[in-house]
């Protein structure tokens, strides 16, 4: 795995030890990434079920402000915090949490943190991904900016909502066996 565009452009980073963590590949990676470069830029970015943290550190590569990466694994948070290292990102620009999805999200809720720009979505593909989809179309959720976008990755015969709560899929890019989906406030439509 490598950072393949941006400030940290061509730094190999170290990949999870065991096969039970699917990385996203370099050429969805770079798909993602083309796609939403016009708003990474000054962004808060959140890396959910982060693994290796390419993608995070992809987004702090090519500009975003700030990104917090949270995987359950304390394996992981110890591999990212090393990718991180091996990067010289400024710490100030990122911060690793190790924890569930849904508890972090509910913490985040409850303590009101500034919303999140761009929300990238990977957990395993056999997970249940409704509850975190839930949660952010609920109306108590407020981790979205406004205009904030919501991608999730997940195996391109895994059929996601068309809309959940307040948000709604606006653009479905498949590649090889995986997918994205990409989600926004449905409010506002004629």
């Amino acid at each position: 795995m490598r950072i393949i565009a941006g400030k940290y452009r061509g730094r190999r980073l170290q990949s999870p030890p065991s096969l039970e963590t699917r990385p996203t590949s370099d050429r969805l990676r770079e798909t993602l990434f083309n796609i939403i470069a016009p708003r990474i830029a000054g962004a808060r970015f959140l890396d959910l079920c982060a693994g290796s943290g390419a993608v995070g550190i992809e987004a702090l590569s090519r500009g975003a402000a700030h990104v917090t990466l949270v995987d359950r694994s304390r394996q992981l948070g110890h591999l990212i915090a090393s990718n991180l290292a091996l990067c010289v990102a400024d710490p100030d620009e990122s911060a690793v949490v190790i924890t569930d999805a849904i508890g972090f999200l509910r913490r985040s809720t409850q303590s009101k943190v500034e919303p999140w720009a761009i929300v990238f979505f990977d957990p395993p593909y056999s997970a249940d991904y409704s509850r975190v989809l839930n949660f952010f179309g609920g109306e108590t959720s407020r981790l979205l900016a406004e205009d904030g976008l919501l991608v999730v990755e997940h195996h391109h015969k895994n059929d996601l909502p068309e809309t959940v709560g307040s948000l709604r899929r606006r653009r479905v890019v498949k590649q090889s066996e995986s997918a994205l989906s990409f989600y926004q406030e449905a409010e506002g439509e004629d």
